[in-house]
């Protein structure tokens, strides 16, 4: 298991997706399977495809920031700052599982509206 390779594809994989082109993400990132734990996305890869070119087509101005990426055995972890149109940003954390070929073959996420207020001076990040 290459575990700098796998965080190198997971931002690459969601930085493609994110932008626009999830088609070409799952082309080059995504093994035979991909099993979907996010609830607002149908599983599997014609699910993501779907989900990501309503993303893009509903939201063209939103933008990412890759905060952290961490990586253990085939899981690799992805802690993100979203804004998008309207105001609205988002703390997003993202986990992949690589199969035994390098591919993502597995999604998990969690994701927080950034509020306009906090109780301590903090960041989320």
């Amino acid at each position: 298991m290459d575990v700098a390779k796998n965080k190198e594809h997971a931002v690459a994989f969601y930085k493609t997706a994110y932008e626009g082109n999830p088609r070409k993400a799952i082309e080059q990132y995504v093994g035979e399977e991909y099993i979907q734990h996010n609830p607002r996305v149908a599983n599997g890869i014609e699910g993501f495809i779907s989900y990501f070119e309503r993303m893009r087509d509903e939201y063209p101005g939103k933008s990412i920031k890759f905060v952290r990426c961490i990586a253990e055995g085939d899981l690799v972890a992805l802690h993100t700052h979203q804004k998008w149109p309207g105001d609205d940003e988002y703390v997003t954390m993202d986990f992949f599982r690589f199969d035994a070929d390098g591919k993502i073959c597995e999604h998990w996420d969690a994701i927080q509206q950034i509020p306009a207020t906090s109780k301590n001076p903090n960041t989320m990040y």
